[in-house]
């Protein structure tokens, strides 16, 4: 054999020998997969991204539940407030709201039955969690749970609903971990059975509001609307009510996201007031501005009376923000004096040593407008004992 015979076979031996180490090393198969035709691997990378129509500081979500939450959602929607939806226990009342992300989460309505809709929300709540998640999108600064006090499903699924909001602002990966509510308290007209649910929404919602999780918790209350608007027609009355709070809401959220030539409210002052528990909004006309004492008497007086809730302790409040927008005309004329008077005045109202956010605007009227937030409001007992007395409840 020659030399070049022998390097071949030497070769071909290690080759082999390598061939059976490695198939020796290598882990048994425990199955051999027959040829399947498999679905492509479901991968979304895309984001869900909702944008408002106007210029605000904070992206607000807002939910409505029963007739009542959704009006005032559907009111928020028309301002521009895109990342909205609705539910109710009754497809009749969601085909009445012009919104097109509605969810009916029962069948032919509560009933003004709290319970009833509390049932039909827990058996729905992994779907309406998912509705949430795909009416707002992915970029969200705080949800709103907005609900009728009175009826049956607002009133049922409000707290199942907070805590909803709350889960998915934390899968969000938000800072914010609170949810604001806005509930319309109803008339004393609309009886036993609606106040006492007022009632019940009312304290279930303070508790979450002493816990910490609810923040702010804005009243309607529809009876010191009728009572501003004596004069509304049916047709009109929901419509006016709604308006009067969501116009203020966004008038403040509006603000705080602006530059001021001459004193800037901005939205760290707005987050402030948002953190501090019951909130109420009023606006007040000064129609004598020219005058030392007229801003002063405007804050004073018709703050009183223009609030859109009754029976609230404005000496409780510990914050306060003041917006004063007036026309190049007025703001050219009122010495700065007449204006740190009025902010003075209402610091004084609220509890002591509270801070007032302060923000001067020019605006597009020949007008002066003073617009007000109150924050870190106390229990509101005596529209609490109105709503009791109302509802024929003893207890």
């Amino acid at each position: 054999m020659s030399e070049e015979q022998e390097n071949y076979i030497e070769e071909t031996t290690k080759e082999e020998n390598h061939i059976k180490t490695v198939a020796y090393n290598e882990p048994p198969t425990d199955i051999i997969m027959p040829d399947i035709l498999m679905p492509p691997p479901q991968t979304d990378n895309t984001k869900n991204i909702i944008e408002d129509e106007v210029d605000v500081a904070f992206k607000f979500a807002f939910i409505g539940a029963g007739q009542g939450g959704s009006r005032i959602v559907e009111t928020f929607y028309k301002l521009g407030y895109k990342r909205s939806c609705v539910i109710n226990t009754a497809q009749q009342d969601l085909n009445t709201i012009n919104l097109s992300n509605k969810f009916c989460f029962g069948e032919g309505g509560a009933g003004k039955r709290p319970e009833v809709a509390a049932k039909a929300f827990r058996e729905k709540r992994e779907d309406i969690l998912d509705f949430m998640r795909t009416s707002f999108g992915d970029s969200v600064d705080r949800v709103f749970v907005c609900a009728g006090a009175g009826g049956g499903t607002g009133s049922g699924s409000l707290e199942q609903l907070v805590n909803t909001a709350v889960e998915l602002q934390a899968s969000t990966g938000g800072s914010n971990k609170k949810v604001g509510v806005i509930l319309a308290l109803p008339k004393y007209s609309e009886g036993k059975k609606v106040n006492a649910n007022a009632l019940e929404a009312l304290d279930a919602t303070w508790k979450l509001v002493d816990q910490g999780i609810v923040s702010p918790l804005i009243l309607i209350d529809n009876e010191k609307v009728g009572q501003l608007y004596p004069n509304l027609v049916v047709s009109e009355f929901w419509d006016v009510a709604n308006k009067s709070m969501t116009g203020l809401f966004h008038l403040f959220n509006h603000t705080a996201s602006k530059d001021s030539t001459y004193s800037s409210f901005d939205s760290n002052d707005y987050k402030i007031i948002l953190d501090s528990g019951l909130i109420v909004f009023g606006a007040s006309p000064v129609p004598d501005w020219n005058n030392s004492v007229s801003i002063s008497r405007a804050v004073r007086e018709n703050l009183k009376n223009n609030l859109l809730s009754g029976g609230i302790d404005l000496s409780t409040g510990k914050s306060a923000a003041a917006i004063i927008i007036g026309g190049t005309n007025q703001l050219n004329t009122i010495p700065q004096g007449y204006l740190d008077q009025a902010f003075d005045q209402l610091s004084r109202m609220l509890q002591p040593n509270s801070v007032v956010h302060r923000g001067i605007y020019s605006g597009n009227q020949d007008t002066l407008n003073v617009f007000t937030a109150i924050g870190g409001l106390g229990y509101p007992i005596e529209k609490s004992q109105e709503l009791k007395k109302l509802g024929d409840l003893h207890n």
